[in-house]
This record gives C-alpha cells, sequence and structure tokens, in this order.
C-alpha cells in the first residue's frame, strides 16, 4: 500500500529536483572537459581497430608532435579572445628559424648559400657570427624574440590603432614575410646547428625502458622519452599563459575586448595596448614555436609553417572552445583541443590516408567545431536569461 507523502513541514529542505537529460546534456557541451571526453572516447572506439594507437613509440610521437603546436596555439587563442585573427604566425616561424639558424650556424656549405643574400655577410663557410660563442643559444633566443615581438607590434599597431581589418593586415604580413624569409636563403635550409640549440628540440628528460620483442623473437629494451625539454617548455608557457589569461587585468581586459569593444572603451580600458599586447603575444609564441620545431629538425628553414599549419592552429584553438567571436576563451580548452587535433591527425595516418583526405577530414572537424561553437553561445545566452 502506497501512502501518500503529506506537505512538508515548515523550515525543512525541500527534496532535490531531478535535472531533466536535456540539462544534463546542455552541462556536459558546456563542460570545460567536453573536448577531454571526446578525446578520450575518440581513442577508446579506434583503439581495437589501430592496435599501434596506443603503442608506447605512438603515444611519444603523438606528445612530441603536440608541443610546439601547443605553444603557437596559446598565441592564436590570445588573438581570437579580442575577436581578431593572426594568419602571420607560420611566416614568423619562418624567419625567426632562418634568423636564429644564420647567427649560430657552425659552417656553411658555399656550394647551398652562395647565391643568398646573407652570403658573406651574416653567414661564411667558418659559421654564422655567433659560431664561437658560449652564448650562442641564448643570444640566438633573443633574437628570435624580439625580431617575432617587432612583427606582432606591427600588426597590432596598424589594427589597434588606423583601424585596419586583421585578416588583411595579418594576411600582408604572412606573404611579405614568407617572401622575405625565403629570399635571405634562398629557399635553402641553414644546417648544422649547435647540439645546445638542438637539445631544446630533441631533448630527454626522463626515458622510460620498455621491453619489446624483435622479429627473432628476442627480448630487446626499447627507450621511449615521457619528458621533454619541449614538454617543459610548452606546458611552462601554458601555465603563464593560463595565469595572464585567467588571474590577471590584463587577460580580464582582453575578454572584455572580445565580448564588446565598444564597452570596453566606454569603460576606460586600454584598448588599443591590449590588443598590440595580444599580437605581441601571437607572434612571441610563434617564434617559441619555431625554436621547438627548428630545433627538432636540426635546421632553419625559410619554409616552416607553411602549407596546412595555420589550419592546424586555427583549428586546434576553436576545437578548444575558443570563440571565433571573441570574448570566450581559456588556455586549458586550448591544451584540449591540440590534444584532440593531434589525436586525429595521428590516427589519420594510421589509416594510410593520403594527405588530400588527411585535409578534408580536418577542415570537416573544424567546420563542426565552428557550429558547436554557435551551439554552445546560445545555451550560455539561453541560461543567462
Amino acid at each position: 500500500m502506497t501512502i501518500a507523502s503529506g506537505p512538508t513541514r515548515p523550515g525543512a529542505p525541500a527534496p532535490p529536483r531531478r535535472r531533466s537529460l536535456s540539462a544534463r546534456a546542455q552541462d556536459f557541451v558546456l563542460s570545460d572537459y567536453f573536448v577531454l571526453y571526446m578525446s578520450l572516447a575518440y581513442v577508446a572506439a579506434l583503439a581495437p581497430f589501430l592496435p599501434t594507437l596506443l603503442a608506447p613509440g605512438n603515444v611519444v610521437n603523438v606528445l612530441s608532435n603536440m608541443w610546439p603546436l601547443l605553444v603557437v596555439a596559446i598565441g592564436q587563442t590570445f588573438v581570437l579572445a579580442i575577436a581578431g585573427i593572426d594568419l602571420s604566425q607560420g611566416s614568423v616561424m619562418a624567419l625567426t628559424s632562418v634568423v636564429a639558424a644564420m647567427l649560430i650556424t657552425t659552417s656553411a656549405d658555399p656550394a647551398v648559400l652562395t647565391k643568398a643574400p646573407i652570403w658573406g655577410v651574416v653567414v661564411t663557410a667558418e659559421g654564422g657570427p655567433l659560431a664561437a660563442s658560449p652564448l650562442a643559444v641564448p643570444l640566438a633566443m633573443v633574437a628570435m624574440l624580439a625580431v617575432a615581438a617587432l612583427v606582432g607590434l606591427l600588426n597590432g599597431t596598424a589594427i589597434a590603432a588606423l583601424n585596419m581589418p586583421a585578416f588583411m593586415v595579418t594576411l600582408v604580413s604572412m606573404i611579405t614575410i614568407s617572401a622575405f624569409a625565403i629570399w635571405l636563403t634562398q629557399s635553402e635550409n641553414i644546417a648544422r646547428l649547435p647540439a645546445g640549440y638542438v637539445q631544446l628540440g630533441k631533448g630527454d628528460i626522463v626515458s622510460v625502458y620498455i621491453g619489446a620483442k624483435t622479429e627473432s623473437q628476442l627480448p630487446r629494451r626499447e627507450v621511449y622519452s615521457f619528458v621533454t625539454y619541449p614538454m617543459v617548455i610548452a606546458l611552462g608557457v601554458a601555465v603563464l599563459a593560463h595565469l595572464l589569461l585567467n588571474a590577471t587585468v590584463f587577460g580580464r581586459s582582453v575578454l572584455a575586448i572580445g565580448q564588446n569593444r565598444r564597452a570596453a572603451e566606454i569603460s576606460g580600458l586600454p584598448v588599443r595596448r591590449v590588443i598590440v599586447a595580444a599580437y605581441v603575444i601571437a607572434a612571441l609564441c610563434a617564434a617559441v614555436g619555431a625554436l621547438l620545431y627548428s630545433a627538432r629538425l636540426e635546421a632553419g628553414r625559410p619554409t616552416l609553417g607553411q602549407g596546412t599549419f595555420l589550419l592546424d592552429v586555427i583549428g586546434a584553438a576553436v576545437i578548444g572552445g575558443t570563440s571565433l567571436f571573441g570574448g570566450k576563451a581559456k588556455i586549458v580548452w586550448t591544451f584540449f583541443g591540440v590534444l584532440f587535433f593531434v589525436l586525429l591527425s595521428n590516427t589519420l595516418n594510421l589509416m594510410n590516408l593520403s594527405s588530400f583526405q588527411v585535409d578534408m577530414v580536418k577542415g570537416g572537424v573544424i567546420l563542426g567545431a565552428a557550429l558547436l561553437d554557435v551551439l554552445r553561445t546560445r545555451l550560455m545566452q539561453e541560461r543567462r536569461r
């Protein structure tokens, strides 16, 4: 026999209300960890069909591809947060990698660089001007950051002070800087970089020995690098960027400008300075990314960051949850977005798809992320009402 419950006694706590399935689905979509959950589900779904996906060697490969992309995507996050965009990051990477390499290369082949404008002026057969200096690597890093900061300053000033469209300004920068980097070396790479520089892109801090079997079934121990210098550098940049965006007045100003620039100006925020600073940060992150990539490749490349690299950078940031309309960004979102994007690229390669098919899939995923951004924005607006 069921006894009907009587009225709630005065002062008694109200029974908890059960949330609808729709409300719980909205919580899931709006969660900061939504992309992380999707990444885990994606791996769980494909692991049975791709046995090498979770192999130690492939995990190391995923991580090594993740760190440089994360650094560059962090810079793009700041620009997207103010409702802007930076198309010049790839070109900044190319130029800064060439600048560092021509300063610290230990020797150069005349047959390769003899037609380059820098031959005999900056680079000779004995190497660059800093080749024999014990401070070659830190000075090269300073030069990379200085060049990048100058590019970011020019971009930001044109956009903030002259009210020029960010797309047009950074597109012109991309074309001009890329052409300049190629002209400096006449499309040739500058190799033979110091070991200290290469260590920053390939060096191990913690290595793990894991048993394996060869084709002859004899046991063999493989060495896998799980903690590397690129990991430490990238995570260090991520932590600093997180604190800058979430725990400072500058970070709150970035988001406020992205939400409503006019309201931010009326409120007295230094809008122009914040915009310029955002583009400088994007360029500096591109330079750090260039350091990691060029050190890993052991060469300064004037074509570094070209092709679909910019698609990867913007795609990773957008997939993570950073809004293309500005005013909504978190570094942890970018981290998860980069993780998902690298996993996606890795699994597509394991499927032996052609580069054209890979790019088509990436484009579809980025489009889906943009649509998801619109959905999440509408859900958040509805909840505020």
